[in-house]
């Protein structure tokens, strides 16, 4: 019994050490923690980012994707039902599928060449790109019920800025990045633009810039959010290189593009836009996205049927899955417990829902032709910067 009640006080003892050691008392004892025989050092303390203003306030210095984690939805979207939007660029149409039993639920008539569903900075519109027919098609994701278009002049892709204060058309013949009211779409400045085909963006993590691919003169594009204007421009070091969607890295410090020509994605410093190296992943390679714990990036290789894992932390590729019948894989999304990829087979007529433990195909989806930017609503996140869903 004496050897119970020594060996209880050690333990108890042992138990008030370490909770001294984790902060769990006041700030007096913390500190007296940081200075035990133990040595262990206290974690370095994270500098708050100094972002765009008006910016909601980085949550994660290391991590712009904090927000995104699995079925953290906003309230603004928690009580919307869970759907896949996919604009069919051929067939003027949106077919909605329920990602629960793979079935289509609709079918939503929408202007000429849809090319992608964009959820808006405030979560509470989708916008349909309708590309050629020079209109964006508002979706109520409550109710899946479309609203009047509204006129807008080649909206190949849509972007907002991180603070909701703008709405950023890529406007991709047009060769201009127009800003415009994130609400009525009325045009606040028009920036024009000497690449050709602008159409995929990311912002930096402090929100003050973002990087576009330009993609008909295989070039990169730096714009300052806040002056909305081009501070950098630099052509890919690759012949008939044709860069697509833009990722930046959780920590901020770089930014992703891939590209079907150079069959792989670029890696580039974005604060010092510096030529970029070339990481080959796939043929084709064209969509990427990111997982909910921010540790693997998903990237689709158009041409190859293929999808390739990117593990951040070992700056490598790790895993590649082949989809069992072949296919397209273009854009997409992640859902919003992190589980499934949904994918559009953009030659196929089809969508993919992939495992993303495991890389196996779960369904294929017969939808309209030319299936592209589809959507995955909603999802975790504060707010949108646009794309098929880029939420932090």
């Amino acid at each position: 019994m004496h050897r119970h009640l020594v060996k209880s006080a050690l333990v108890a003892g042992a138990t008030l050490a370490v909770l001294s050691a984790c902060g769990t008392g006041s700030g007096e004892r913390t500190s007296e923690a940081r200075g035990t025989e133990a040595g262990v050092p206290a974690p370095p303390e994270k500098k708050p980012v100094k972002g765009l203003p008006g910016m909601p306030p980085v949550l994660d210095p290391e991590d712009v994707y904090a927000a995104d984690r699995p079925n953290k939805l906003s309230p603004v979207v928690k009580d919307f039902p869970s759907r896949v939007y996919v604009p069919n660029t051929e067939s003027d149409t949106v077919t909605v599928i329920d990602p629960k039993t793979y079935e289509v639920t609709g079918t939503i008539r929408v202007g000429r060449q849809p090319q992608h569903v964009v959820p808006s900075w405030d979560l509470k519109t989708l916008w349909v790109n309708n590309n050629r027919g020079h209109t964006l098609t508002p979706i109520d994701p409550r109710t899946g019920k479309a609203g009047k278009d509204v006129e807008v002049h080649d909206p190949y892709n849509l972007y907002f800025t991180p603070n909701g204060r703008y709405a950023v058309v890529m406007a991709s013949l047009d060769r201009e990045l127009v800003f415009r009211d994130p609400h009525t779409m009325k045009v606040k400045k028009t920036v024009p633009v000497s690449c050709y085909g602008v159409n995929h963006a990311d912002f930096s993590l402090d929100g003050r810039y973002f990087i576009v691919s330009c993609e008909f003169s295989g070039e990169l594009l730096k714009v300052d959010t806040e002056k909305m204007e081009v501070v950098g421009q630099q052509r890919l070091p690759f012949q008939g290189a044709m860069p697509q969607d833009v990722k930046v890295s959780p920590d901020g410090k770089r930014f992703y593009i891939a590209d079907m020509m150079a069959h792989g994605m670029w890696v580039l410093d974005g604060d010092r836009f510096t030529e970029p190296t070339l990481m080959p992943t796939g043929k084709g390679c064209h969509g990427l996205y990111v997982g909910r714990d921010s540790r693997e990036m998903y990237v689709t290789n158009r041409g190859e049927g293929t999808i390739s894992v990117f593990d951040f932390t070992q700056g490598r590729l790790t895993k590649k899955w082949k989809l069992p019948d072949g296919g397209s894989p273009d854009m997409g999304g992640v859902s919003a417990d992190g589980k499934v990829l949904w994918l559009s087979g953009r030659y196929d007529a089809e969508v993919y829902a992939v495992d993303t433990r495991t890389g196996i195909q779960l369904a294929r989806i017969p939808v309209g032709s030319g299936p592209h930017g589809l959507a995955v609503y909603p999802q975790p996140g504060r707010y949108s910067l646009g794309h098929t869903g880029v939420f932090r």
